[in-house]
């Protein structure tokens, strides 16, 4: 049992741990380190743009179905159908609200008829971009996507409404640990990483204080929490470590991807450590199962200390390695699973054209994803072994008997 001025340091020395995780970011968030909004059109993409026909873009609600024509295009690649749907549109915000269109959107744009986009039906919700004369009137207006925010929006409430019928006050804590947790990425993660600051850094850090707000709400300012705290951050920064290393050797250049290939073109005009943005996501990934394995191994390694004062430390760790290694398995499989599901059409694309595996594991989209799942896995594992040492250190350290 903790004595009473313990129970008093704890507290205040994992809300001070928490403050110190985030005060190295308050002052960069509030520096102006993005160009001024327009500052990236100047010179000769600027007299480009501004030559541009003047658009704007809306919300609107499908009102008539008019018709569907398709187009035969040849290109050098050879021909394809453009299938085109045409309706009528009630706009449903902005300057032009309650006006109504005829907009076109695009079916199909491939060299296979079954490639299409679902058709639109009266009343689906719809986005648009519009263009304007000379003198503001909407001459032609195209449907760029499909409004989906409403669907979304229900399962985000479906999705909250479960975890507090089911978790209750834990599952309110739950809830206000993922909405904290996006805010640090929108807000804090993405922002920095904008700003042109190492994304290994900026993602340890970020990391650090989302897994110590996270673990506070959840289990509260224990020992237990500390225990799981130190071991979700030992296993992330060793997945991290382990990526760079093997990455480095690998000569991984982080432009695998189509995402990262678009940064390339971003009107901030930053030169981004592609290579580092790799990393910072591998770290992420494992964060969530790192936390869920540190807590759930943390509250074992208590719980038996409880039941059993006696137990003695090789026992202790030997038992917390033992419940481990029956997380390792299925964690691990979570994780490599996942990504996976993530790269699953390049999979496909690959094994489509009968690439030899040498080839295929060689292949830098591929590649990557390797390493970032037996890194994750790795970092994973290794929290294991962390946190079931700590756990036995701080509950000796409880032992009335020492």
């Amino acid at each position: 049992m903790f004595s009473y001025q313990r129970k008093r340091k704890l507290p205040l020395l994992m809300v001070l741990m928490v403050l110190f995780l985030f005060i190295p970011w308050t002052n960069a968030l509030g520096q102006d380190a993005l160009p001024e909004d327009g500052a990236y059109f100047d010179g000769v993409m600027g007299e480009d743009i501004a030559q541009e026909i003047p658009t704007v873009t809306a919300r609107g609600k499908v009102t008539r179905v008019l018709e569907e024509r398709e187009d035969q295009i040849e290109s050098s690649g050879g021909a394809f159908e453009n299938t085109m749907q045409y309706v009528e549109v009630k706009i449903i915000n902005g300057p032009y609200k309650n006006q109504i269109v005829t907009a076109e959107y695009a079916l199909s744009l491939a060299f296979t008829e079954d490639e299409q986009n679902v058709s639109l039906k009266v009343g689906d919700e719809v986005l648009l971009t519009m263009e304007l004369d000379d003198g503001g009137s909407i001459v032609y207006a195209y449907i760029y996507n499909v409004a989906r925010d409403k669907s979304l929006l229900l399962l985000v409430i479906l999705f909250a409404g479960v975890i507090l019928a089911i978790g209750r006050l834990k599952g309110l804590r739950t809830l206000i640990t993922l909405i904290l947790t996006v805010l640090a990425i929108f807000y804090v993660l993405l922002p920095l990483i904008l700003r042109g600051f190492d994304p290994i850094f900026v993602t340890v850090w970020v990391c650090m204080a989302i897994t110590a707000v996270t673990l506070l709400l959840v289990s509260g300012p224990n020992k237990k929490t500390l225990s799981a705290l130190i071991g979700t951050i030992g296993g992330v920064v060793a997945a991290g470590t382990i990526a760079k290393i093997i990455g480095t050797m690998a000569k991984l250049t982080g432009l695998g991807d189509e995402e990262s290939m678009m940064l390339l073109y971003i009107p901030q005009n930053i030169k981004f450590d592609y290579k580092g943005l790799l990393f910072a996501g591998i770290i992420i990934g494992a964060l969530g199962a790192a936390m869920d394995v540190g807590l759930s191994l943390s509250s074992a390694m208590f719980e038996l200390k409880e039941q059993n004062p006696k137990l003695r430390r090789g026992a202790h760790i030997k038992a917390g390695m033992n419940i481990g290694r029956d997380m390792m398995a299925t964690m691990s499989n979570t994780l490599i699973l996942a990504y996976v599901g993530g790269s699953l059409p390049l999979l496909i694309l690959l094994f489509a054209y009968q690439m030899p595996f040498i080839e295929m594991i060689n292949q830098d989209g591929l590649a990557s994803e390797i390493v970032r799942s037996l890194a994750g896995s790795v970092g994973l594992i290794l929290t294991i072994p962390i946190t079931a040492v700590v756990s036995a250190l701080l509950c000796e350290k409880d032992d009335p008997r020492r």
